[in-house]
């Protein structure tokens, strides 16, 4: 276990493995450990080309404290959590990979610090904010958060409804995870990405980005990938017909090979840049 000290707070990631590095964001009212198994693949990657793997979690989020300042929990501000990250332990560039929430901060951090960022791969992400979930946008009030945060049962029912059809892998890692959040992370952050729109700023961007999404996802719409197409059709869109709103466990093998392939082409160039 590891942390760095920034300016709101104590931010926890886990790493693994040598070579180049790679970043992980995970999403909202997860943690790092959505990554585990990507984690130890790319560390110890079968075409050699090994990684040394980053998995952050956000303030408010799994094991990364702040209690005090309520703003660390915004999206801008989780853009500024990866660059402070970035600058303390040296990273001059890297791919970033973001899931839902994490994924959005990822583009929004490709189109605010384009020069840090060799390749976006996003896992089912709100390109915009109001195609979340109904009852994520409710956790967005403060007053209905605060009424969860009073009555727990509430929060459980609405997580255990959401997850019905997830695997049971999926059901306990978001329940754990879940009690971990403090309350003004828990709203604030799905409030403010409600507020999200990245269709102009996504336009006028050009790291290279990969979208996945999977075809059942109940959480955030797979109608995202259609607004990936319009504002980035530079952009490779993956659709994964089996998988709800976590890819990486519902189809792990072909999630992987779509990851080796997209990381595979800087490689590619390196090589022909060489020859």
């Amino acid at each position: 276990m590891s942390s760095i000290v920034t300016e709101k707070g104590i931010l926890h990631y886990e790493t693994l493995g040598r070579g180049k590095p790679i970043i992980l964001l995970h999403g909202w009212i997860n943690s790092w450990d959505v990554w585990r198994d990507l984690m130890i693949h790319l560390a110890d990657a079968s075409d050699g080309e090994g990684y040394r793997v980053y998995a952050l979690d956000f303030w408010g989020f799994g094991l990364s404290n702040n209690e005090s300042i309520e703003t660390a929990f915004q999206l801008d501000s989780y853009v500024d959590m990866v660059a402070q990250f970035m600058d303390k332990l040296g990273i001059q560039e890297a791919p970033i990979f973001g899931h839902s929430m994490g994924g959005t901060v990822a583009m929004k951090f490709s189109i605010r610090y384009p020069q840090k960022v060799k390749r976006v791969v996003i896992v089912g992400s709100p390109i915009i904010g109001k195609t979340l979930n109904f009852f994520l946008i409710l956790s967005g009030y403060n007053f209905i958060a605060n009424l969860v945060w009073r009555f727990p049962i509430l929060r459980d029912t609405v997580m255990y409804i959401l997850l019905a059809g997830d695997q049971e892998s999926v059901r306990k890692m978001l329940m754990r995870d879940v009690r971990k959040a403090n309350m003004h992370s828990f709203f604030q952050s799905i409030g403010d990405l409600y507020k999200a729109d990245l269709c102009e700023e996504l336009a006028a961007n050009e790291v290279p980005l990969m979208g996945i999404f999977g075809s059942r996802d109940n959480i955030v719409s797979p109608k995202n990938s259609d607004l990936l197409r319009k504002h980035r059709p530079d952009a490779q869109v993956e659709m994964m017909e089996k998988s709800r709103h976590f890819p990486m466990i519902d189809e792990p093998e072909k999630f992987i090979s779509l990851v080796e392939t997209f990381l595979r082409i800087d490689a590619e160039a390196v090589d022909k840049t060489n020859a």
